[in-house]
């Protein structure tokens, strides 16, 4: 009963949330190549799981298929679930298929796959190989009585047996899906709503530097493929005929070390920003929030290079976040987790003080003005023996 409980919770979050997103191969290829520029034995040796795809259907299991001896992996596992929309739309197994050779409702199956080797002797070991080997090789592929939820006992106990997952859950089951991962230390890339980052247990695990944002530039948003029914979309893939919708508040998450996390932004001086930022220019000073201990940046290029007080700044600003440069502190939130609130509005003082309670305020005369959450940061400094600050 609890699988059709969990298969059931997992159809009502697609229906409801619109949760049918198919992610492009080519923002996989160089999403995931990219981390082989910093380690170019990153996936060598490891079990691959990608635990919300369709076998073949999905690009993920596409791109790894494709390039598993390019990445010399140990093994690729792929989940689907129950009432796919799209398995065996493509490569069609006997489970699909009625006796009168109609399509039938998808069952969830599991697809391993240990070794591609030239099975249509055209001299190359590819994606074709692989599609003619599960054709071949029933024993590959193995029902999933849970119905292919990632929460059933079968999918996490592929999950215990893996070491990296790739995939893009459900954006509206995000939190379960990586609380999931983390409970089980998993190492993982894989697609999120960028509003996620607010999440309490998202921000925590990035505030401890045990999850941060993929190489894929954070402010360009993403394409997918959705379904047919779909009526607002971008335009229509030429080759494959499907729509494609950008999504642009979607970005990878990962605990894979990559390069570009490292790269140290230039800053000017506060001095320098009042001058030249279109943002700051005219002012004799930076805002400063009057419930927090902290000063207003409105974009990562504005902040100052010799501040080292607290400052807020957008999520964005996480596309860009060095942990070598700088220290996270918290966010601006009715918790207080950074410990920077100085205050809390009442009713008497204001006529929304929930409202102000949850968010950084600058105060203008008798006007409030809440900023959206705010990200509060400083500066790590390196220490002179004489225990000043150096810059």
């Amino acid at each position: 009963m609890k699988s059709k409980s969990l298969i059931r919770s997992l159809h009502a979050a697609k229906a409801t949330k619109q949760d049918e997103f198919y992610t492009q191969y080519v923002d996989i290829q160089k999403e995931v190549e990219a981390y082989l520029e910093c380690d170019p034995d990153a996936f060598r040796g490891k079990v691959i799981y990608c635990n919300c795809d369709d076998p073949f259907e999905s690009n993920f299991f596409k791109y790894f298929a494709a390039n598993f001896n390019k990445l010399r992996l140990k093994k690729l596992v792929t989940t689907s679930y129950d009432g796919s929309p799209i398995a065996g739309a493509q490569l069609t197994f006997g489970e699909y298929v009625q006796g009168n050779g109609k399509r039938q409702r998808p069952k969830a199956i599991a697809v391993e796959i240990e070794e591609v080797k030239d099975v249509n002797g055209d001299g190359a070991a590819g994606i074709e190989d692989v599609k003619l080997f599960l054709k071949q090789n029933p024993h590959t592929r193995t029902p999933l009585a849970g119905g292919g939820d990632f929460r059933s006992a079968e999918c996490v106990e592929l999950l215990r047996q893996s070491d990296i997952v790739v995939t893009n859950p459900p954006f509206s089951l995000f939190r379960e899906f990586l609380a999931l991962l983390v409970e089980h230390r998993k190492k993982f890339l894989i697609i999120g709503n960028t509003n996620s980052i607010t999440y309490k247990e998202v921000f925590r695990l990035i505030k401890d530097n045990k999850l941060w944002l993929g190489c894929t530039n954070f402010n360009v948003g993403m394409f997918f493929e959705v379904p047919a029914h779909w009526e607002r979309f971008h335009h229509i893939n030429e080759e494959t005929g499907r729509k494609i919708a950008r999504v642009s508040t979607s970005c990878w998450y990962t605990n894979l070390d990559h390069g570009r996390r490292h790269q140290k932004l230039q800053l000017m001086t506060m001095a320098e920003n009042l001058k030249f930022s279109k943002n700051l220019r005219g002012k004799v000073d930076y805002d400063r929030y009057d419930n927090h201990d902290a000063i207003e940046v409105g974009t990562y290029k504005e902040i100052p290079s010799d501040y080292d007080g607290a400052m807020g700044v957008p999520i964005t600003y996480l596309d860009k976040y060095n942990p070598e440069q700088f220290e996270i502190i918290g966010q601006t939130d009715r918790d207080n987790s950074s410990g920077l609130r100085t205050k809390k509005y009442t009713l008497e003082e204001v006529p929304n003080p929930n409202d102000l309670n949850r968010a950084a305020v600058i105060k203008d005369g008798r006007n409030y003005k809440a900023v959206y959450m705010r990200i509060l940061i400083r500066h790590r400094r390196k220490i002179h023996s004489n225990g000043r600050a150096k810059r």
